[in-house]
C-alpha cells in the first residue's frame, strides 16, 4: 500500500511539474511579446557558449583547503553512498562546483568517475563475503539482469531530457523524488528497526530461558543476522569464487559495450541526423532484449514454483513475478536511470529503494545496487573521457580516494552491522544521503533558478536538435 502511495506521489507530482512549464512558458510570451525575440537571441548565444569547449573551468589539482575539504566530503560521501547503495552523485556535483570551482558539466563527469570508482571497490569488497542467510552469491543476478539494461537506457533518456527540460524543472523534479524516496527509505528503515527490536527481544527471552533446544524462532534470527562475515568453512579465495557468476557477468558486460559503442557512434554524426536517430533508436531492442529474457524466466520459474506450492523466492526479491509487477520494475529501472542521466548520478536514487521495497535484505540491496551501478557509471565515464570532459589529475585523484571510502565504508558498516545486529542501519544511511542530495541540489538548484528569473532567461521547454 505504501509503495502505491509512493508511486502515485511521484507520477502526479511529475505531472504537474511538466504540465507548468507551459503556464509558464505562456505567462512569459503574454508579458512581453517583444521578449521573446530577445530571449531567443539571449538563449542561442548563452547556449552556444554553454556547449562550446571553452568553458571548461578546471582548477589547477594543487594542496588547499578547499582540495582537502573536498577530499573530506568525497571520502564520506562515497562511503555512505556506496553502503546505502545510492552512489552519492547529489552531493558530490554540489562539492564539485561550490567547494573546489568546477563547471557545471565537468563536475558532473568527475561524478560519475567517483562513483564508478567507490563501487568498483564495494563490488570487490561485497564478492569477498557470502550471502548473510542463504547459499547463494550476495550479489542478485537475477535482479541485475533485470534492471541494469532499462537503467543504462534511462540514463541516455535522461540525458537527452537534460537538454529539453528547464533547469528550474529539472531542479523541481529532483526534490520531488529525493524527498519522496528518502522518506520511504527512513519509514522502511523505523519498521525493520521495530521487527528487529522485538527478535532481539526474544532472542535475549529464550537465551534466558534454561531449555535445552533453543527452537525455531531463535534458530531463525541467529541465522538471520549472522552477517557477512567469511564463514569458517570457507576461504575467501573459496567465497569469491562462488560469488562469481561469470555466464552473468559477460551478458552485462556484453550489454555495457553494446551501449558504449552506440554512444560513441552517435557523438560522431551530426544531431537529429538519419544515422543519429539509427543509432538512438538501437539502444531500445538491446535493453528490451535482455529485460525481456529476464522477465519471462522469472515469470515461468514463479508459475513452476507455485504450481508445486514451493512459495521460496526466485531471487531475493520477495514479490510474485507476474506482468504487472515486472512492468514496474521496468518503469522504475527507466525511471532511475533518467534521473541518473538528468542528475549525473549512477541511477540508484532509485535503485536502492527500490530493491528494499520490493523485499530485498539490505546487504543484498546494497550489494546488487552498487554491481550494477559500476556498469552504468563506467559507461559514462568512458563517454566523457573520450569527449575530453573532464581532467585526467583530478579525476585519478577523487577516484582513488573513492575507491579507498568505498571498500572501508563497506567495511566499517557491515562490521557495525554484526555487532548491533541491525541490518536497518543500512536504509538509515541510504534514506540519510538521499535526503542530503535533496538539499544540496535544491538549494543549488532553487538559487540557479532565481538568477534566471531576474536575467529573464528562457523558462520552458527547448528544442532538441537545435540545443545539441
Amino acid at each position: 500500500m505504501a509503495t502505491r502511495g509512493l508511486v502515485f506521489y511521484l507520477l502526479s507530482s511529475f505531472s504537474v511539474a511538466i504540465l507548468s512549464v507551459f503556464f509558464v512558458t505562456q505567462y512569459q510570451n503574454g508579458y512581453d511579446s517583444p521578449l521573446q525575440s530577445r530571449l531567443s537571441l539571449s538563449l542561442n548565444s548563452n547556449l552556444s557558449s554553454h556547449l562550446s569547449s571553452t568553458d571548461k573551468t578546471w582548477p589547477e589539482l594543487k594542496f588547499s583547503w578547499r582540495l582537502v575539504l573536498a577530499t573530506v566530503i568525497g571520502f564520506l560521501g562515497s562511503a555512505c553512498g556506496t553502503v546505502g547503495g545510492v552512489g552519492g552523485g547529489g552531493i558530490f556535483v554540489p562539492m564539485l562546483t561550490l567547494i573546489v570551482g568546477f563547471d557545471t558539466k565537468s563536475a558532473a563527469a568527475l561524478s560519475k568517475c567517483m562513483i564508478m570508482g567507490a563501487s568498483a571497490s564495494s563490488v570487490w569488497y561485497n564478492l569477498r563475503v557470502p550471502h548473510p542467510t542463504k547459499e547463494v552469491p550476495i550479489i542478485d543476478y537475477d535482479l541485475a539482469l533485470l534492471f541494469q539494461p532499462m537503467l543504462m537506457l534511462g540514463i541516455t533518456l535522461g540525458v537527452a531530457l537534460s537538454v529539453v527540460f528547464p533547469y528550474w524543472l529539472i531542479t523541481v523534479l529532483i526534490i520531488i523524488l529525493f524527498l519522496g524516496t528518502s522518506s520511504r527509505s527512513c519509514f522502511k528503515g523505523f519498521e525493520m528497526w521495530k521487527e528487529e527490536t522485538i527478535m532481539k527481544k526474544e532472542f535475549a527471552r529464550q537465551q534466558a530461558t534454561v531449555v535445552d533446544s533453543r527452537g525455531e524462532r531463535a534458530v531463525l534470527i541467529d541465522t538471520q543476522y549472522e552477517p557477512l562475515l567469511p564463514r569458517e568453512e570457507k576461504s575467501i579465495l573459496q567465497i569469491l569464487k562462488f560469488n562469481l557468476r561469470w555466464k552473468r557477468v559477460v551478458v552485462l558486460v556484453v550489454v555495457w559495450v553494446l551501449f558504449l559503442v552506440l554512444q560513441v557512434l552517435k557523438n560522431d554524426v551530426n544531431a537529429c541526423s538519419a544515422w543519429y536517430w539509427v543509432f538512438f533508436c538501437l539502444q531500445f531492442p538491446i535493453a528490451l532484449g535482455v529485460f525481456g529474457y529476464e522477465s519471462v524466466k522469472l515469470c515461468k520459474e514463479h508459475k513452476k514454483r507455485m504450481s508445486t506450492g514451493n512459495t521460496e523466492s526466485i531471487c531475493e526479491a520477495s514479490i510474485a513475478w507476474t506482468p504487472i509487477h515486472i512492468a514496474f520494475c521496468a518503469l522504475c529501472g527507466i525511471l532511475g536511470g533518467t534521473v541518473g542521466g538528468l542528475l549525473g548520478s549512477g541511477g540508484g536514487f532509485i535503485l536502492g529503494p527500490l530493491l528494499l521495497e520490493i523485499g530485498v535484505i539490505p546487504q543484498v540491496a546494497s550489494a546488487t545496487a552498487t554491481f550494477v551501478m559500476t556498469f552504468s557509471a563506467s559507461l559514462s565515464v568512458v563517454e566523457f573521457y573520450l569527449l575530453k570532459r573532464f581532467p585526467i589529475p583530478y579525476a585519478l585523484y577523487l577516484t582513488s580516494v573513492s575507491v579507498l571510502a568505498g571498500f572501508w565504508g563497506q567495511c566499517l558498516v557491515r562490521k557495525v552491522v554484526t555487532i548491533l545486529k541491525r541490518a536497518s542501519i543500512i536504509v538509515f544511511i541510504l534514506s540519510g544521503v538521499i535526503f542530503a542530495s535533496a538539499i544540496t541540489m535544491g538549494v543549488i538548484g532553487i538559487e540557479t533558478s532565481i538568477q534566471m528569473i531576474q536575467n529573464q532567461e528562457f523558462m520552458g521547454f527547448l528544442d532538441f536538435c537545435s540545443s545539441q
